[in-house]
């Protein structure tokens, strides 16, 4: 075969396997009340792209239809958005989701319960199993952002007494539940943790090894309590697939794996995006979010940065006769203060993220502020070069003059603002990350307004 014929055959094969290829699957199974034909077609499909075709259809219930008869429906169920899963959980039958749920993780099993209301919480949990509704209410508990909110209680467990091939019988049993086998974790009788081996050492050793002289005994952990933030690190410094869980006394209740850390930083990314941008919460999914919610979550900070904007507004009436005197300072004035808000938000930014991934601590600010403004001046200076050409040619060189200085000490402040806002929020106890975007632009822009038309009523000889 030629090649040319190879790739048109294999770009066919992808085409027939396209996720909306598979939805009119599901609407002409729909229309005929056909269910099988679309089971069928299911074994062709990916999980998550059959859960995207679901979510494509007209409603919820019509979703369900499906989902329920599909036999990898607990995973497809994992792929749905929070939304989503919470609107097929009204539309499931008293009971009917229970089946679903009891397949699910356990991690994900709790993150579901706890976006349902209190009828759907009492009607799913007396259909689960005894061990699941009490590992259940046990996760649930959990303070939201913690280790313990984001760990499964559905890892492997070997004992030290045990042989090699003790453990690796053990495994196979643990297997089809476990989140990960390839680190089993050892416990004492008493359940605490003392140890990790892994499932290439278990594979490579001689059948009578005892576990004990097998395990690595110096394991990483931390306890519920753990921000979910500082797990994420502690998976991603010490390269991890899972990292085991303790509670005050020291007994393994769970593991955090390195896909759900890097779920949750990356959900916290996002957040700190938003925040950055003046959006007070994450949205979820913008797609399918509301104009109210999209309202909801905008409007706060746009309506206090209205008034915060009034001090430039102020700054500008204080200063009316210099501007009467010299219109062609209001040329220069929103390139110099956008100019400020910029270096200030590129300083903030870059702060937000290194308290963010622990780069930086509250005692490196003194050492950050000193060389920031060293590269502030620098860039203070380069920007006051470039524009000064512009101010000579449009006023002379006490233009020139004035709008050089401005920059220099419009970006110079800026730059020390953004980075000392992020470092002051977090010593109170505030998210830096608001600190970026609007805010420092809002409080750059007055300051600039301020020292630009301070300068230039000293240097054009009129007074305040």
């Amino acid at each position: 075969m030629k090649t040319e014929e190879y790739v048109r055959l294999l770009q066919d094969t992808l085409r027939e396997l396209t996720t909306d290829d598979y939805v009119r699957v599901l609407r002409d199974a729909l229309k005929t009340h056909q269910y099988d034909i679309a089971v069928r077609e299911a074994k062709n499909y990916k999980p998550i792209d059959i859960a995207e075709a679901l979510a494509q259809l007209d409603s919820a219930a019509d979703a369900w239809t499906f989902l329920r008869r599909l036999p990898d429906r607990s995973e497809i169920f994992a792929f749905f958005d929070a939304e989503q899963q919470v609107r097929l959980a009204d539309t499931a039958p008293r009971g009917g989701l229970a089946p679903i749920v009891g397949e699910m993780p356990a991690d994900a099993r709790a993150d579901l319960f706890k976006r349902l209301d209190k009828d759907q919480q009492t009607a799913l949990l007396p259909a689960l199993a005894q061990a699941k509704r009490d590992d259940l209410r046990k996760l649930v508990s959990y303070r939201e952002g913690t280790a313990g909110a984001l760990m499964t209680s559905d890892y492997a467990a070997l004992h030290s007494d045990m042989s090699v091939a003790d453990a690796l019988v053990t495994l196979r049993q643990e297997a089809p539940d476990a989140e990960t086998i390839y680190h089993a974790f050892v416990l004492d009788k008493e359940l605490k943790l003392i140890g990790v081996v892994s499932l290439r050492d278990l594979i490579l050793a001689s059948p009578m090894t005892s576990i004990k002289d097998l395990m690595v005994s110096n394991v990483i952990f931390t306890d519920v309590m753990t921000p979910q933030e500082e797990v994420a690190k502690l998976i991603a410094r010490y390269d991890l697939i899972a990292l085991p869980i303790t509670d005050e006394s020291g007994r393994l209740v769970g593991i955090v794996t390195h896909d759900d850390a890097m779920d949750a930083a990356s959900e916290e990314a996002t957040e700190d995006i938003h925040k950055g941008a003046g959006v007070t919460t994450h949205i979820g999914n913008i797609k399918d979010a509301s104009i109210r919610v999209l309202y909801q979550k905008r409007v706060f900070w746009l309506v206090l940065l209205v008034f915060g904007n009034i001090l430039s507004g102020m700054g500008i009436a204080h200063f009316e006769e210099i501007i009467e005197s010299n219109i062609v300072l209001v040329f220069f004035l929103p390139l110099l203060v956008d100019s400020g808000g910029n270096a200030g938000s590129q300083s903030s930014t870059l702060m937000v993220r290194a308290l963010a991934t622990g780069e930086v601590l509250m005692k490196d600010w003194f050492k950050l502020l000193a060389r920031e403004g060293l590269v502030a001046l620098a860039l203070g200076l380069t920007m006051a070069f470039a524009v000064s050409f512009i101010g000579w040619y449009r006023g002379g060189p006490e233009i020139a003059l004035v709008v050089s200085l401005s920059m220099v000490l419009i970006v110079l402040i800026g730059c020390l603002i953004g980075m000392s806002l992020p470092f002051l929020l977090n010593q109170f106890r505030m998210d830096p990350a608001s600190a970026s975007g609007p805010l420092i632009t809002s409080i750059c822009d007055a300051s600039g307004v301020v020292i630009y038309l301070y300068i230039a009523s000293q240097f054009l000889e009129l007074a305040v």
